[in-house]
């Protein structure tokens, strides 16, 4: 009985109702600017009519009497490739290649499709591979290789990786999971919408950036988690962290003379779409990648500051702050690599590539596209760790609610207590 009195005591401390108030207007007076300037933002910077206007159409059907069939691989030999057919005629070499006999959609004799010997070392074209490849024949009289590979059908294998990949979301973490996955299809709906539009368009893209991920952000969490001081607390740390990402981001590109080109597609976008700054887009991506981790340190940061006040309501401020900084050094000390090892894998051809080089390992990994992956993980590195310190404080800020309330009149504790409920559910309802 002793201690369930003081068990109601002490859930009286945090449910009181002068707290909660206190606490929700700390929070809507930091979380209410940020939301209209995000609204403000997207309103000013919405794309014009301009970014419909850009298009570089179907990159397979720009000749006439070009198509791009699908098909399903009846058989695969070793034999003359098409395209060397006739050479030795003219004094050539006629030279032997892996060539796939297709059935295509819609018809029953099958195709000879030349496959291209990466693709051959790589995966080899076996029965049953569904394919795409490219319909030359109509198109001239005089190509040697009327049916060229493409790609593989992958709609099959992906589609039921992601119904796998929900299930098993919603089965471990059900209603919350299912909210966190459509809160991930609203995010990506806002990029296409909003975003990627934007930057076509000519916007600033660190504005768009920072307006995106805000909105994105607001939307994700409070959809997924809640209307709770404990996501509003997780909600201003990643906003920090995305401001202090920011802020070097931008240092750091002008310091370290990042260009955004380093690959073909910056190239054709760079002719495409002659308004989009290609330094500013990395930028943008920069501050993207960064959300989930972001949003993931946070919100433990937040529960466990949370969870320590329920255990112990009576602590201090530092007392408890000190308490989930000390989980908080284990979150840094894990994410530090796993950011560092995420982009490591990202950009493994680049390494492999790079690594075959006969140069200085420092002058390797500050030339070119090999700096930008660098910055990429030293700056969202610096926004992580840096965010779960300010979450942390924050987040101690709501829970003491600027001061502590009177507990001079605790509520009597029953003489039967009920079935606790989980600790994200009452959490959840004492500080709403």
């Amino acid at each position: 009985m002793g201690g369930s009195h003081a068990h109601a005591s002490e859930v009286q401390i945090l449910a009181d109702p002068r707290r909660r108030r206190r606490s929700h207007l700390v929070l809507a007076a930091l979380l209410v600017p940020a939301a209209l300037a995000a609204i403000i933002g997207t309103f000013l910077l919405w794309p014009g009519p301009a970014a419909d206007r850009v298009s570089l159409g179907d990159p397979y059907g720009v000749a006439s009497g070009v198509a791009l069939e699908t098909g399903t691989v009846e058989r695969t030999a070793t034999e003359t490739c098409p395209s060397s057919k006739g050479l030795s005629e003219v004094g050539g070499r006629e030279l032997d290649c892996q060539v796939s006999y297709v059935i295509p959609r819609g018809s029953r004799a099958a195709v000879p499709v030349e496959v291209p010997p990466e693709t051959v070392a790589s995966r080899p074209l076996q029965p049953g591979d569904q394919i795409r490849f490219l319909d030359l024949h109509q198109a001239s009289t005089a190509i040697a290789a009327p049916y060229v590979f493409v790609d593989f059908v992958r709609t099959v294998p992906l589609l039921l990786l992601a119904v796998a990949y929900a299930f098993v979301v919603c089965l471990v973490a059900r209603w919350r999971g299912f909210r966190a996955l459509l809160g991930l299809a609203g995010g990506f709906a806002f990029i296409g919408y909003f975003m990627l539009p934007a930057l076509v368009d000519g916007r600033p893209p660190l504005l768009v950036a920072l307006v995106s991920a805000t909105v994105i952000m607001f939307g994700a969490l409070y959809f997924a988690h809640g209307f709770s001081a404990r996501t509003s607390t997780a909600l201003l740390g990643t906003l920090f962290g995305l401001a202090v990402t920011a802020l070097l981001a931008v240092w750091a590109s002008d310091a370290a003379y990042l260009t955004g080109v380093g690959d073909e597609s910056s190239y054709t976008l760079s002719t495409t779409v002659p308004d989009l700054s290609l330094s500013g887009l990395l930028l943008c991506g920069l501050l993207i990648a960064g959300l989930g981790v972001l949003n993931d340190v946070t919100i433990t940061q937040s529960s466990a500051v949370w969870e320590l006040a329920e255990l112990a309501p009576h602590s201090s401020a530092r007392e408890l702050f000190t308490s989930a900084m000390r989980i908080g050094r284990d979150h840094i000390a894990s994410t530090v690599y796993t950011i560092a090892f995420a982009y490591a894998g990202a950009a493994l051809p680049v390494l492999v590539l790079v690594s075959l080089y006969d140069r200085p390992l420092l002058d390797t990994f500050t030339s070119g596209q090999m700096a930008e992956e660098v910055v990429h993980i030293l700056v969202g590195s610096i926004g992580l760790v840096l965010a779960i310190p300010a979450t942390t404080a924050v987040a101690v800020a709501v829970v003491k609610a600027v001061g502590r309330p009177d507990t001079a009149r605790p509520t009597p504790a029953p003489a039967v207590r009920e079935p606790r409920r989980s600790t994200q559910d009452a959490n959840d309802s004492h500080l709403l």
